[in-house]
């Protein structure tokens, strides 16, 4: 499981200054100063991450040291400031080095040199409110984010479920182990989970990136907006899924789930989180609700009423229209949603 490390990086003036030197674009450390500063062993492993030569770089000062050593690529940094994230990026290669630092970015006045370094093997700009973290289960309302903070586990797995990133690194893992299991299926052979879950990908970055889904949020925003709620609901449950949103109203309780595309397998994938996260609701669940950017095929609205599930999908601006499940299957299913086995 990747670290999730939340990096103000914005809300100073020396903050922005530091963005546009290292962020907002790639630093070429193959020649010059830069390379000067680094030892054989830290410029080959940079290039072993970046083969071009070129990376975006950030760091911290010796005050963060003991935690800054646990960095290891595929960490994911969620870069923040104005109460905004501002940007996602995965870590590449992580090392100390003050001349390096002292190259890129001056010396913080009170706490010294940024030399903690990291490149980043994928980065992300993004625009997503703290608003969205604090409607998350493990966070607080009103939380600044203020210094750097490495999250535990639980919590790492929640924002990553929850703002929807999908990260570069975790593809390249699955790849890994897709291909690890297809050799032994076609020699025949039998190949241990542990095998299989203990492989390491090489970060081969060619065409790249870290993937931050915000349909579904936007989605879930304007849906909120239209039943004149001021903020929606979400919950998590046992095994870390988190629900999209969460209602008590007039009409009993409802769990939305978002979908940013209407495809049958985005029917499906919907289908199958609803019913996982119903028995774990924080009331029982009146109504289950698959929320989409335009009308599925009827097959698949047929597939969601199938298990008393309702189709809500975007009829333009603000607008949403609903095709119900009948009654009499939602009832009968209902004793199913609220099983916990």
């Amino acid at each position: 499981m990747a670290q999730v490390v939340i990096q103000p990086s914005y809300g100073s003036t020396d903050a922005r200054k530091h963005w546009d030197r290292t962020l907002k674009a790639k630093i070429n450390f193959a020649d010059g100063e830069l390379q000067e500063a680094l030892t054989n062993e830290q410029l080959t492993a940079l290039m072993a991450m970046h083969p071009e030569g070129a990376a975006r770089f950030w760091g911290a000062t010796p005050n963060h040291d003991k935690r800054m050593s646990t960095l290891r690529p595929g960490d994911v940094i969620l870069f923040t400031g104005q109460k905004i994230v501002r940007g996602v990026g995965e870590v590449g290669h992580s090392f100390r080095n003050a001349p390096f630092a002292n190259a890129l970015w001056n010396p913080h006045p009170t706490n010294g040199s940024f030399h903690n370094v990291y490149s980043l093997l994928t980065f992300q700009p993004v625009h997503i409110p703290y608003e969205e973290i604090w409607d998350l289960p493990s966070f607080n309302p009103g939380d600044m984010f203020m210094g750097l903070r490495f999250l535990d586990e639980g919590k790492g797995e929640e924002i990553l479920a929850g703002l929807a990133i999908e990260t570069f690194v975790a593809g390249q893992l699955a790849n890994e182990q897709e291909q690890m299991v297809e050799a032994a299926l076609a020699g025949g052979t039998v190949i241990p989970a542990e095998a299989v879950n203990a492989v390491h990908t090489s970060y081969d970055k060619s065409g790249g990136t870290v993937l931050v889904h915000r349909a579904e949020a936007l989605l879930v925003k304007e849906y909120i907006e239209s039943l004149n709620l001021d903020a929606g609901k979400r919950f998590k449950t046992p095994d870390g899924g988190i629900a999209d949103l969460y209602v008590e109203g007039p009409e009993g309780v409802e769990i939305v789930e978002a979908k940013r595309g209407a495809d049958r397998q985005f029917v499906r994938q919907t289908l199958s989180q609803l019913l996982d996260y119903a028995p774990h609701s924080p009331k029982p669940a009146d109504r289950l609700t698959a929320l989409f950017p335009s009308q599925p095929a009827s097959s698949s609205i047929e597939l969601l009423h199938r298990y008393g599930v309702d189709c809500v999908y975007r009829a333009g601006s603000g607008a949403f229209t609903r095709l119900a499940a009948a009654d009499d299957i939602r009832f009968y299913l209902q004793q199913r949603w609220t099983a916990v086995t």
